[in-house]
C-alpha cells in the first residue's frame, strides 16, 4: 500500500473510530466516578498532559502495561497523554492494538497528544545512507500518530560528530520527515535530549534553517546536559534558562521535567515559576507535559507534585 492510500484508509478508519470513541466517552460520562479525576483548569493558559516516561519504572518492571496508561493519567488529573514508543515498540503497524489504545484514551476523557520516538536511528548522522534509513524508520510512527489522533511525534536529533555537519544533516532529515508527515497533519518535534540537541545555540542554528511549518521543538525543562560520563554524571551542562529561551520560539509542545521537591512543593533544581513565565512570554497555549524522572518518590507522588506545581505557577500568571 502506498502512502496516499494508507493515509486515505487511515483517515476513514480514524473517522469511524472517532465515532466509536464518542460513544465510549459518552458512556463513560454517564458514570460520574469514571471521569471525575480529570482536572479542568480553564483559568490556565495551557492544558496539562502526562508523559508516559513518568511511569518508566512500572512499565519496565511489568507492573504496568502500556494499555493502562490512559486510565492512570485520568486518575492523576491530566487531560492529555504523551506516549513513548519503546513501551509498544512492535505495535506501530498493529491497527487492532492502536484501535484499543485510542478507544481507551477516549473512554478515559484523554486526548492523545504525541508519541515520543526513540531507537529508530540517528537523524543528524553525517552518513547519508544510514541517516535516510533513520528518516524512513520514523514513517510508521507518523502513521501511528495520525491513526491515534495525535498532533505530533517527538524525535531525537542525534548522531552528529561535527557541529556544522550535524546541522546540515539535521536540517535535511527534518525537512524530509516533515514533508512526509505533512500529509498526515503531524508535527515533527525535536526535544533537547543530549548531545548537540541540548545546546540551545546549535538548535537555533538548525531551526532557523527549517522551512517546514509542521516542524518545531519540544523544549524540556531539564534536558540540558550535553555530555555525560560512563556513570551518567553530567560533564558539560548548558544553562537551562538560556536554552529554554532559545528553544521556545519554535515550540509546538513543552515538557515539564521534574526530579524532586521540597517541603513547600517546589522543584529543587528547576524554577518552575520562571519556566512557566518564559513559556507564556512566547504566547504558547498548548499542552505542557508532566515528565517526572525522580527516584526518591513514588511515580504517582512525583506526578501529583509536578501537576500541582504547574497549576500553582500557571495560576500565578493568570
Amino acid at each position: 500500500m502506498n502512502r496516499r492510500d494508507f493515509i486515505s484508509k487511515t483517515s476513514q478508519t480514524t473517522a469511524a473510530l472517532s465515532l466509536m470513541g464518542l460513544y465510549a466517552c459518552n458512556d463513560a460520562k454517564k458514570n460520574k466516578n469514571k471521569l471525575e479525576g480529570v482536572i479542568k483548569n480553564p483559568e490556565l493558559f495551557f492544558k496539562i498532559s502526562l508523559a508516559e516516561w513518568s511511569f518508566h519504572r512500572s512499565l519496565k518492571s511489568g507492573k504496568m502495561d502500556n494499555l493502562d496508561f490512559a486510565a492512570r493519567s485520568r486518575s492523576l488529573g491530566c487531560e492529555g497523554i504523551e506516549y513513548v514508543n519503546g513501551f509498544f515498540k512492535d505495535k506501530a503497524k498493529d491497527m487492532s492494538y492502536l484501535k484499543d489504545m485510542k478507544l481507551r484514551a477516549d473512554a478515559e476523557g484523554q486526548q492523545n497528544v504525541l508519541i515520543m520516538i526513540d531507537g529508530e536511528g540517528a537523524l543528524a548522522n553525517a552518513n547519508e545512507k544510514e541517516r535516510l534509513e533513520a528518516v524512513e524508520n520514523h514513517y510508521k510512527w507518523v502513521e501511528a500518530a495520525h491513526f491515534l489522533g495525535c498532533h505530533a511525534i517527538r524525535v531525537n536529533l542525534a548522531g552528529g560528530k561535527d557541529k556544522s555537519d550535524a546541522v546540515k544533516a539535521g536540517v535535511d532529515s527534518l525537512s524530509k520527515l516533515s514533508e512526509f508527515a505533512q500529509g498526515s497533519n503531524i508535527n515533527v518535534l525535536v526535544e533537547n535530549h543530549g548531545g548537540f540537541s541540548s545546546n540551545g545555540e546549535w538548535m537555533t542554528d538548525v531551526f532557523s534553517q527549517i522551512k517546514s511549518k509542521n516542524c518545531g521543538t519540544l523544549p524540556d525543562f531539564g534536558n540540558f546536559c550535553i555530555k555525560k560520563n560512563k556513570n551518567k554524571e553530567c560533564l558539560d551542562a548548558y544553562d537551562r534558562y538560556k536554552g529554554m529561551k532559545e528553544l521556545l520560539p519554535f515550540a509546538k509542545a513543552v515538557s515539564a521535567k521534574s526530579y524532586d521537591f521540597d517541603a513547600d512543593g517546589n522543584e529543587t533544581t528547576i524554577d518552575f515559576y520562571k519556566m512557566i513565565e518564559m513559556v507564556k512570554s512566547v504566547n504558547y497555549n498548548g499542552f505542557i507535559g508532566i515528565e517526572f524522572e525522580g527516584h526518591g518518590l513514588t511515580e504517582d507522588k512525583g506526578i501529583t507534585l509536578t501537576r500541582d506545581l504547574l497549576i500553582k505557577a500557571g495560576k500565578k500568571l493568570s
